[in-house]
């Protein structure tokens, strides 16, 4: 068939779209919620129509062809522009879609989404997580919550709470034989890590006159969620921001066995695109959030 009339899928640009974003088929197919094959095969039908490798893939690296650099570049613009075409066509009937970090949408936003709808039955919420430490913008959002290491100086983004960091076990772990009363005693349990770095540990010992991270034991994870679940089920102590454990620690599965909350300069922001504006809920929305960030201020 002539290619000027065959045209390539769209579900294939999405494809090459997440993939170049994330770096990772696998991540990819995650985000899309497919197979990795599935994504592999969206692929493989770009290349089959453009005659061309979108990829060079090897066992370490992930990297765009010449080629893929221009289709994704065209992919990108395509699907803007469809973006922007339902907002003008529909902008009531979508949801207004907000990109963040899976273990902040499971510990602090799905706890208040009761509250949301409460007060808002008539707008819908996309919520979309990644599970890669940086929360990186994509087009098809409306806004973004990410980790900031200081405030930031953009007035559109609004920030929920600042960084706060706990020791947090199991109360069976604290109330055990040896229980932990001290920042001496973390030498016998496990310290569990929520990213690669172990940076939260890091800070927290070297502000509480703990030992240098070679004389404890260690279980790393990449998510907050997994560091704060393995610590519930008593495999270690986990280094977490407070606000992001608060439920769990109301609910009694988690306490802070001592010590003071680390306060960095760390932020959670929520910042909006600037095509946000034009969903007709936007500022409802943001009055929301504002509220929330007041209520945990307040809290504070």
């Amino acid at each position: 068939m002539d290619k000027i009339r065959h045209v390539p899928s769209l579900q294939g640009l999405q494809a090459l779209v997440e993939v170049a974003d994330c770096g990772s088929f696998t991540q990819a197919a995650h985000t899309l919620c497919l197979t990795q094959s599935a994504v592999s095969r969206k692929i493989q039908q770009l290349e089959s129509h453009f005659g061309a490798s979108m990829f060079v893939r090897n066992s370490r690296s992930l990297r765009l062809t010449p080629e893929g650099e221009l289709v994704l570049a065209s992919a990108r613009h395509i699907l803007v522009q469809l973006k922007t075409l339902e907002d003008r066509l529909a902008p009531q009937k979508r949801p207004f879609r907000i990109r963040m970090h899976v273990s902040l949408a499971v510990r602090w936003l799905l706890p208040k989404l009761s509250d949301f709808y409460r007060r808002h039955p008539d707008i819908s919420l996309s919520i979309e997580t990644v599970a890669t430490e940086v929360v990186e913008p994509a087009s098809d959002s409306d806004a973004y919550i990410l980790y900031l290491p200081e405030p930031s100086g953009d007035p559109s983004c609004l920030t929920l709470f600042e960084e706060a960091l706990v020791p947090v076990c199991a109360p069976g772990l604290a109330n055990s034989t040896h229980p932990l009363e001290s920042v001496d005693d973390l030498v016998r349990y496990p310290l569990l890590h929520r990213s690669a770095d172990k940076q939260a540990w890091i800070d927290w010992l070297a502000a509480n006159n703990g030992k240098s991270l070679e004389d404890y034991r260690h279980i790393p994870f990449n998510l907050d969620e997994l560091a704060l679940d393995a610590a519930a089920r008593g495999l270690g102590v986990a280094m977490t921001d407070i606000t992001l454990a608060e439920e769990s620690i109301e609910r009694g599965v988690l306490l802070i066995p001592f010590g003071h909350p680390l306060k960095t300069r760390g932020v959670y922001s929520l910042c909006p695109q600037p095509s946000a504006a034009s969903h007709p809920a936007c500022s409802l929305i943001m009055q929301w959030f504002a509220q929330q960030a007041e209520q945990n201020e307040s809290a504070n």
